[in-house]
Protein backbone atom coordinates (compact mmCIF):
# COMPACT_ATOMS: atom_id res chain seq x y z
CA UNK A 1 0.00 0.00 0.00
CA UNK A 2 1.21 3.54 -0.62
CA UNK A 3 0.62 6.96 0.88
CA UNK A 4 0.84 10.01 -1.34
CA UNK A 5 1.26 13.28 0.57
CA UNK A 6 1.50 16.84 -0.73
CA UNK A 7 4.43 18.93 0.52
CA UNK A 8 3.42 22.41 -0.61
CA UNK A 9 2.15 24.62 -3.38
CA UNK A 10 4.46 26.95 -5.31
CA UNK A 11 7.16 26.76 -2.62
CA UNK A 12 7.38 28.35 0.82
CA UNK A 13 7.83 31.97 1.89
CA UNK A 14 8.78 32.74 5.46
CA UNK A 15 7.89 29.18 6.42
CA UNK A 16 4.37 29.57 5.03
CA UNK A 17 2.95 27.48 2.20
CA UNK A 18 2.07 29.43 -0.92
CA UNK A 19 -0.98 29.20 -3.13
CA UNK A 20 -0.56 28.17 -6.76
CA UNK A 21 -2.31 31.40 -7.76
CA UNK A 22 -0.16 33.64 -5.55
CA UNK A 23 0.97 35.86 -8.45
CA UNK A 24 -2.60 36.47 -9.58
CA UNK A 25 -3.61 37.49 -6.07
CA UNK A 26 -0.64 39.85 -5.84
CA UNK A 27 -1.53 41.42 -9.19
CA UNK A 28 -5.02 42.11 -7.83
CA UNK A 29 -3.56 43.96 -4.86
CA UNK A 30 -4.32 41.30 -2.25
CA UNK A 31 -3.20 41.85 1.30
CA UNK A 32 -1.89 38.59 2.75
CA UNK A 33 -2.00 37.13 6.25
CA UNK A 34 -0.79 33.85 7.74
CA UNK A 35 -3.53 31.27 8.30
CA UNK A 36 -3.07 27.62 9.30
CA UNK A 37 0.45 27.56 7.92
CA UNK A 38 -0.48 29.22 4.63
CA UNK A 39 0.04 32.75 3.31
CA UNK A 40 -3.54 33.63 2.40
CA UNK A 41 -5.27 36.62 0.75
CA UNK A 42 -7.02 38.49 3.56
CA UNK A 43 -8.70 41.05 1.32
CA UNK A 44 -8.41 42.74 -2.07
CA UNK A 45 -10.78 45.75 -2.29
CA UNK A 46 -11.79 45.44 1.37
CA UNK A 47 -13.65 42.93 3.48
CA UNK A 48 -16.97 44.77 3.51
CA UNK A 49 -17.03 45.32 -0.27
CA UNK A 50 -16.17 41.67 -0.88
CA UNK A 51 -18.80 40.54 1.64
CA UNK A 52 -21.52 42.56 -0.10
CA UNK A 53 -20.42 41.29 -3.52
CA UNK A 54 -21.05 37.72 -2.37
CA UNK A 55 -24.38 38.54 -0.73
CA UNK A 56 -25.63 40.60 -3.70
CA UNK A 57 -23.91 39.15 -6.77
CA UNK A 58 -21.01 36.69 -6.88
CA UNK A 59 -17.53 36.34 -5.43
CA UNK A 60 -14.71 33.84 -5.81
CA UNK A 61 -12.40 32.60 -3.04
CA UNK A 62 -9.15 30.69 -3.44
CA UNK A 63 -9.56 28.04 -0.73
CA UNK A 64 -6.71 25.85 -1.90
CA UNK A 65 -5.33 25.77 1.65
CA UNK A 66 -7.97 23.16 2.52
CA UNK A 67 -6.67 19.59 2.62
CA UNK A 68 -7.88 17.35 -0.22
CA UNK A 69 -7.62 13.58 -0.56
CA UNK A 70 -8.97 10.67 -2.59
CA UNK A 71 -9.83 7.17 -1.40
CA UNK A 72 -11.26 4.49 -3.64
CA UNK A 73 -12.22 0.84 -4.02
CA UNK A 74 -15.10 -1.49 -3.28
CA UNK A 75 -14.42 -1.22 0.48
CA UNK A 76 -13.94 2.56 0.45
CA UNK A 77 -17.40 3.45 1.77
CA UNK A 78 -17.10 1.05 4.70
CA UNK A 79 -13.56 2.15 5.58
CA UNK A 80 -14.45 5.82 5.30
CA UNK A 81 -17.45 5.22 7.53
CA UNK A 82 -15.14 3.74 10.16
CA UNK A 83 -13.50 7.14 10.75
CA UNK A 84 -16.37 9.55 10.18
CA UNK A 85 -19.49 10.19 12.23
CA UNK A 86 -21.94 10.34 9.31
CA UNK A 87 -23.08 7.14 7.57
CA UNK A 88 -21.44 7.87 4.23
CA UNK A 89 -22.44 4.40 2.98
CA UNK A 90 -25.93 5.88 2.56
CA UNK A 91 -24.67 8.58 0.18
CA UNK A 92 -25.68 8.06 -3.44
CA UNK A 93 -23.18 8.64 -6.21
CA UNK A 94 -23.06 12.35 -6.97
CA UNK A 95 -23.89 13.43 -3.42
CA UNK A 96 -21.83 15.09 -0.67
CA UNK A 97 -22.34 15.47 3.06
CA UNK A 98 -20.90 17.21 6.09
CA UNK A 99 -19.28 14.90 8.65
CA UNK A 100 -16.95 14.91 11.65
CA UNK A 101 -13.85 13.21 12.95
CA UNK A 102 -14.41 12.67 16.67
CA UNK A 103 -12.19 11.42 19.48
CA UNK A 104 -13.05 8.77 22.06
CA UNK A 105 -14.46 11.46 24.36
CA UNK A 106 -16.91 12.55 21.65
CA UNK A 107 -15.00 15.77 20.98
CA UNK A 108 -14.73 17.14 17.45
CA UNK A 109 -11.18 16.70 16.15
CA UNK A 110 -12.27 18.23 12.84
CA UNK A 111 -15.24 18.76 10.56
CA UNK A 112 -14.97 17.52 6.97
CA UNK A 113 -16.91 17.23 3.74
CA UNK A 114 -17.20 13.88 1.95
CA UNK A 115 -18.06 13.51 -1.77
CA UNK A 116 -19.15 10.28 -3.51
CA UNK A 117 -18.04 9.97 -7.12
CA UNK A 118 -18.59 7.18 -9.69
CA UNK A 119 -16.32 4.16 -9.67
CA UNK A 120 -16.23 3.65 -5.89
CA UNK A 121 -14.27 6.87 -5.44
CA UNK A 122 -14.56 9.30 -2.55
CA UNK A 123 -13.15 12.78 -2.15
CA UNK A 124 -12.57 14.23 1.33
CA UNK A 125 -11.88 17.86 2.24
CA UNK A 126 -10.19 18.68 5.56
CA UNK A 127 -9.56 21.94 7.40
CA UNK A 128 -6.11 23.35 6.70
CA UNK A 129 -5.05 23.55 10.36
CA UNK A 130 -5.75 19.83 10.84
CA UNK A 131 -4.94 18.54 7.36
CA UNK A 132 -1.82 16.56 8.31
CA UNK A 133 -3.47 14.78 11.26
CA UNK A 134 -6.67 14.26 9.29
CA UNK A 135 -4.85 12.67 6.39
CA UNK A 136 -2.97 10.41 8.79
CA UNK A 137 -6.30 9.25 10.24
CA UNK A 138 -7.73 8.65 6.78
CA UNK A 139 -4.61 6.89 5.56
CA UNK A 140 -4.52 4.60 8.60
CA UNK A 141 -8.10 3.50 7.94
CA UNK A 142 -7.14 2.60 4.37
CA UNK A 143 -3.89 0.90 5.34
CA UNK A 144 -1.98 3.65 3.57
CA UNK A 145 -3.99 3.51 0.36
CA UNK A 146 -5.02 7.17 0.37
CA UNK A 147 -3.95 9.98 -1.93
CA UNK A 148 -3.35 13.54 -0.74
CA UNK A 149 -3.77 15.85 -3.75
CA UNK A 150 -3.59 19.19 -1.95
CA UNK A 151 -0.34 20.20 -3.66
CA UNK A 152 -1.47 19.00 -7.09
CA UNK A 153 -4.83 20.76 -7.22
CA UNK A 154 -6.48 24.10 -6.48
CA UNK A 155 -9.90 24.71 -4.96
CA UNK A 156 -11.99 27.75 -5.89
CA UNK A 157 -15.27 28.62 -4.16
CA UNK A 158 -17.78 30.63 -6.22
CA UNK A 159 -20.56 31.98 -4.02
CA UNK A 160 -23.52 34.33 -4.29
CA UNK A 161 -27.00 34.63 -5.84
CA UNK A 162 -25.45 34.86 -9.34
CA UNK A 163 -22.90 32.10 -8.73
CA UNK A 164 -24.66 29.23 -10.45
CA UNK A 165 -25.44 31.32 -13.54
CA UNK A 166 -21.76 32.23 -13.81
CA UNK A 167 -20.62 28.67 -13.20
CA UNK A 168 -22.95 27.34 -15.90
CA UNK A 169 -21.70 30.01 -18.31
CA UNK A 170 -18.07 29.04 -17.62
CA UNK A 171 -18.26 25.28 -17.06
CA UNK A 172 -21.29 24.42 -19.18
CA UNK A 173 -24.94 23.46 -18.79
CA UNK A 174 -23.95 20.12 -17.29
CA UNK A 175 -24.18 21.86 -13.94
CA UNK A 176 -27.88 22.60 -14.38
CA UNK A 177 -28.92 19.26 -12.87
CA UNK A 178 -26.59 19.48 -9.85
CA UNK A 179 -28.68 20.06 -6.73
CA UNK A 180 -27.42 21.50 -3.42
CA UNK A 181 -24.82 19.12 -1.91
CA UNK A 182 -24.50 17.42 -5.27
CA UNK A 183 -21.20 16.83 -7.05
CA UNK A 184 -20.08 15.95 -10.55
CA UNK A 185 -16.90 15.58 -12.60
CA UNK A 186 -16.69 17.29 -15.97
CA UNK A 187 -14.15 18.09 -18.62
CA UNK A 188 -13.30 21.73 -19.22
CA UNK A 189 -10.66 22.90 -21.73
CA UNK A 190 -9.11 19.47 -21.61
CA UNK A 191 -8.93 19.45 -17.82
CA UNK A 192 -10.93 17.52 -15.26
CA UNK A 193 -12.95 19.64 -12.83
CA UNK A 194 -14.68 18.26 -9.75
CA UNK A 195 -17.63 20.53 -9.03
CA UNK A 196 -19.67 20.42 -5.83
CA UNK A 197 -22.65 22.60 -5.02
CA UNK A 198 -21.35 23.35 -1.54
CA UNK A 199 -19.88 26.34 0.26
CA UNK A 200 -19.24 28.16 3.52
CA UNK A 201 -21.11 31.45 3.13
CA UNK A 202 -24.83 30.71 3.41
CA UNK A 203 -25.22 31.56 -0.28
CA UNK A 204 -25.79 29.37 -3.31
CA UNK A 205 -22.84 28.44 -5.48
CA UNK A 206 -20.20 25.79 -5.66
CA UNK A 207 -16.63 24.73 -5.18
CA UNK A 208 -14.33 23.67 -8.02
CA UNK A 209 -11.32 21.38 -7.64
CA UNK A 210 -9.00 21.51 -10.63
CA UNK A 211 -5.41 20.56 -11.39
CA UNK A 212 -2.89 23.20 -10.32
CA UNK A 213 -1.78 23.75 -13.92
CA UNK A 214 -5.31 24.67 -15.02
CA UNK A 215 -6.23 26.70 -11.93
CA UNK A 216 -5.14 30.04 -13.39
CA UNK A 217 -7.25 29.59 -16.51
CA UNK A 218 -10.33 28.79 -14.42
CA UNK A 219 -9.70 31.71 -12.04
CA UNK A 220 -9.38 34.08 -15.01
CA UNK A 221 -12.61 32.81 -16.58
CA UNK A 222 -14.50 33.28 -13.32
CA UNK A 223 -13.19 36.77 -12.59
CA UNK A 224 -13.61 37.90 -16.20
CA UNK A 225 -17.17 36.55 -15.99
CA UNK A 226 -17.95 38.89 -13.09
CA UNK A 227 -16.87 37.14 -9.86
CA UNK A 228 -15.20 39.55 -7.46
CA UNK A 229 -12.12 38.07 -5.75
CA UNK A 230 -12.75 37.76 -2.01
CA UNK A 231 -10.40 36.97 0.84
CA UNK A 232 -10.42 35.33 4.25
CA UNK A 233 -11.88 38.43 5.89
CA UNK A 234 -15.12 38.22 3.92
CA UNK A 235 -15.17 34.44 4.22
CA UNK A 236 -15.24 34.82 7.99
CA UNK A 237 -17.95 37.51 8.12
CA UNK A 238 -20.10 35.51 5.69
CA UNK A 239 -19.79 32.22 7.56
CA UNK A 240 -20.50 33.97 10.87
CA UNK A 241 -23.70 35.55 9.48
CA UNK A 242 -24.69 32.08 8.32
CA UNK A 243 -23.90 30.74 11.84
CA UNK A 244 -21.50 28.15 10.41
CA UNK A 245 -18.99 26.93 13.02
CA UNK A 246 -15.27 27.40 12.60
CA UNK A 247 -13.12 24.57 13.89
CA UNK A 248 -10.67 25.86 16.46
CA UNK A 249 -13.14 28.56 17.55
CA UNK A 250 -16.71 27.29 17.80
CA UNK A 251 -15.95 23.58 17.75
CA UNK A 252 -12.86 21.69 18.82
CA UNK A 253 -11.65 18.52 20.53
CA UNK A 254 -13.36 19.63 23.74
CA UNK A 255 -16.83 20.23 22.27
CA UNK A 256 -19.27 17.56 21.14
CA UNK A 257 -21.66 17.54 18.16
CA UNK A 258 -24.87 17.73 20.19
CA UNK A 259 -24.03 20.84 22.20
CA UNK A 260 -22.76 22.42 18.97
CA UNK A 261 -26.04 21.72 17.15
CA UNK A 262 -24.34 19.30 14.74
CA UNK A 263 -26.34 16.16 15.45
CA UNK A 264 -27.19 16.00 11.72
CA UNK A 265 -23.60 14.88 11.14
CA UNK A 266 -23.82 11.91 13.53
CA UNK A 267 -25.34 8.58 12.45
CA UNK A 268 -25.83 6.01 15.20
CA UNK A 269 -28.47 3.68 13.77
CA UNK A 270 -26.33 1.66 11.34
CA UNK A 271 -24.30 -0.21 13.97
CA UNK A 272 -20.98 0.80 12.47
CA UNK A 273 -18.08 1.25 14.90
CA UNK A 274 -16.14 4.50 14.67
CA UNK A 275 -14.02 6.51 17.08
CA UNK A 276 -16.19 8.07 19.78
CA UNK A 277 -19.34 6.16 18.85
CA UNK A 278 -20.09 4.75 22.30
CA UNK A 279 -19.58 8.12 23.97
CA UNK A 280 -21.70 9.89 21.36
CA UNK A 281 -24.49 7.33 21.80
CA UNK A 282 -24.54 8.05 25.54
CA UNK A 283 -24.47 11.79 24.92
CA UNK A 284 -27.43 11.61 22.57
CA UNK A 285 -29.53 9.96 25.30
CA UNK A 286 -29.10 12.84 27.73
CA UNK A 287 -29.68 16.53 27.01
CA UNK A 288 -26.51 18.66 26.88
CA UNK A 289 -25.85 21.01 29.78
CA UNK A 290 -24.86 23.81 27.41
CA UNK A 291 -25.64 24.76 23.84
CA UNK A 292 -23.96 26.88 21.18
CA UNK A 293 -26.14 29.98 21.13
CA UNK A 294 -26.35 32.86 18.70
CA UNK A 295 -26.20 36.39 20.10
CA UNK A 296 -27.41 39.53 18.32
CA UNK A 297 -26.33 42.89 19.70
CA UNK A 298 -29.08 45.28 20.80
CA UNK A 299 -26.76 48.23 21.00
CA UNK A 300 -23.59 49.67 19.49
CA UNK A 301 -20.50 47.54 19.83
CA UNK A 302 -18.56 44.76 18.15
CA UNK A 303 -18.37 41.40 19.96
CA UNK A 304 -15.11 39.50 19.57
CA UNK A 305 -14.02 35.97 20.34
CA UNK A 306 -12.87 35.75 23.94
CA UNK A 307 -15.21 38.41 25.31
CA UNK A 308 -17.13 37.29 28.43
CA UNK A 309 -20.92 36.88 28.45
CA UNK A 310 -22.93 37.76 31.58
CA UNK A 311 -26.47 37.54 32.82
CA UNK A 312 -28.21 40.88 33.44
CA UNK A 313 -26.99 42.25 36.76
CA UNK A 314 -23.41 41.11 36.34
CA UNK A 315 -21.77 38.41 38.38
CA UNK A 316 -19.37 35.82 37.07
CA UNK A 317 -19.32 35.21 33.29
CA UNK A 318 -21.66 32.46 32.12
CA UNK A 319 -19.79 31.93 28.85
CA UNK A 320 -17.09 33.27 26.55
CA UNK A 321 -17.64 34.19 22.92
CA UNK A 322 -16.23 31.61 20.54
CA UNK A 323 -16.73 33.86 17.49
CA UNK A 324 -17.86 37.43 17.08
CA UNK A 325 -17.77 40.41 14.77
CA UNK A 326 -19.69 43.08 12.92
CA UNK A 327 -22.29 41.85 10.44
CA UNK A 328 -22.02 43.90 7.22
CA UNK A 329 -25.43 42.66 6.06
CA UNK A 330 -27.31 43.36 9.28
CA UNK A 331 -25.12 46.30 10.36
CA UNK A 332 -24.98 45.05 13.93
CA UNK A 333 -22.68 43.00 16.14
CA UNK A 334 -23.15 39.21 16.26
CA UNK A 335 -21.45 36.35 18.08
CA UNK A 336 -21.67 32.77 19.28
CA UNK A 337 -21.08 31.25 22.72
CA UNK A 338 -21.79 28.05 24.63
CA UNK A 339 -24.50 29.03 27.12
CA UNK A 340 -26.03 26.97 29.90
CA UNK A 341 -29.20 25.50 28.38
CA UNK A 342 -31.44 27.54 30.70
CA UNK A 343 -29.97 30.72 29.16
CA UNK A 344 -29.87 29.54 25.54
CA UNK A 345 -33.56 30.03 24.74
CA UNK A 346 -34.55 32.39 21.93
CA UNK A 347 -35.37 35.83 23.31
CA UNK A 348 -33.11 35.57 26.37
CA UNK A 349 -31.37 38.89 27.10
CA UNK A 350 -27.74 38.88 28.26
CA UNK A 351 -24.79 41.20 27.91
CA UNK A 352 -21.25 41.00 26.61
CA UNK A 353 -18.43 42.73 28.44
CA UNK A 354 -16.58 44.83 25.87
CA UNK A 355 -13.56 46.08 27.78
CA UNK A 356 -15.64 47.09 30.78
CA UNK A 357 -18.71 48.26 28.84
CA UNK A 358 -21.92 46.25 28.77
CA UNK A 359 -23.33 45.45 25.33
CA UNK A 360 -26.91 44.07 25.51
CA UNK A 361 -27.41 40.98 23.34
CA UNK A 362 -30.38 38.75 22.56
CA UNK A 363 -30.32 35.01 21.92
CA UNK A 364 -31.72 34.49 18.41
CA UNK A 365 -32.36 31.56 16.07
CA UNK A 366 -29.69 30.65 13.59
CA UNK A 367 -28.69 31.75 11.06
CA UNK A 368 -28.27 35.45 11.77
CA UNK A 369 -28.73 36.30 8.09
CA UNK A 370 -31.38 34.77 5.86
CA UNK A 371 -31.39 35.18 2.12
CA UNK A 372 -34.32 37.28 0.87
CA UNK A 373 -37.08 35.38 -0.84
CA UNK A 374 -37.74 36.35 -4.42
CA UNK A 375 -41.20 36.03 -5.96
Amino acid sequence: MRVVTGQGSSGDRGGLRQLTLRERHEALGARFAPFAGWDMPLQYQGTVAEHHAVRQRVGVFDVSHLGRAWVRGSEAARLLRSVTTFDVTSLAVGRAHYSLYCNESGGIDDDVFVYHLPGDRWFVVHNAANAEQDFARLSAAFDGDAFDVTADTAMLAVQGPDAMALLRAVLGDGLAAVEPRGCVELEWHGASVLFARTGYTGEDGGECIVGAEQAGTLWDALTEGGALPAGLGARDTLRLEAALPLHGNDIDAGTNPFEAGLGLAVSLDDGMTFMGRETLARMKERPPSRRLAHLLARGRGVPRAGFPVHEPGGGEPVATLTSGGFSPSLRVGIGMAYLPVQLASTGMMLHIDIRGRELPVEVVRRPFYRKPRHS
